[in-house]
């Protein structure tokens, strides 16, 4: 019986590198959210691809987490902004 070994590729190394923070959907609407004029129900359907009954139940999830989002109006458009992080 002969054992096989497997060589390592040279000049690869096997410390791990650190990773970059992985961007998430929430993680996109709680940026737009952040922003000094808050951000559209358009705005946020936009940068997910989420339909906007579940950009609502998005906003309504982050309220459950501690966030407070207030509603306000920028023209005729409903904009919504985070005003205290959980």
């Amino acid at each position: 019986m002969t054992m096989q070994t497997t060589k390592r590729p040279t000049g690869v190394t096997t410390e791990k590198t650190a990773a970059k923070p992985r961007e998430t959907k929430i993680g996109k609407v709680v940026a737009l959210l952040k922003r000094n004029d808050g951000a559209t129900l358009d705005e946020m359907v936009e940068a997910t691809g989420w339909l906007p009954h579940t950009t609502r139940a998005a906003l309504t999830g982050l309220k459950t987490k501690g966030y407070t989002i207030e509603r306000d109006k920028r023209g005729e458009t409903t904009c919504y902004r985070i005003t205290k992080s959980a």
